[in-house]
């Protein structure tokens, strides 16, 4: 009589091609993409002296959460005995990783767009000074 678990049983080739694709357009876009995009967006606070306001804290968090719910997806993807359910998986996955690259960018543009509405109240008081106005 011959036992075996069934965390041994052998997958589909369709379940390892999925999480591999998966795992690697993840690596990519974070690479090639997010790295690059939070490091411009960094140095340009950096060389702005903080008018373009970089929040730190709010994509430490996202990136963190992302990373957990991208290696979660992928975990489940490589267990998983459909193939289906792995693609889909892997797909989740990639999906996290492109939300979590574009993240960055949307809360600059928004603190950008904050401080901007800053501004106008500055120059008009200043704009009145000078003129006496």
């Amino acid at each position: 009589m011959t036992r075996f678990s069934s965390a041994l049983a052998r997958r589909p080739r369709g379940v390892y091609i999925a999480t591999g694709v998966g795992t690697a357009l993840t690596a990519i876009i974070g690479l090639a993409l997010f790295l690059p995009l939070v490091g411009f967006l960094a140095a340009t606070t950096a060389s702005t002296a903080g008018l373009v306001p970089f929040p730190v804290a709010a994509v430490t968090g996202v990136t963190l959460l992302g990373i957990v719910l991208v290696v979660g997806a992928l975990l489940l993807a490589v267990t998983r005995r459909r193939p289906w359910l792995s693609w889909t998986l892997a797909v989740i996955a990639v999906l996290v990783a492109l939300a979590v690259t574009v993240f960055p960018l949307v809360a600059v543009a928004v603190g950008s767009a904050d401080r901007a509405s800053d501004i106008v109240p500055l120059i008009t008081d200043l704009w009145q000074r000078v003129t006496g106005g």
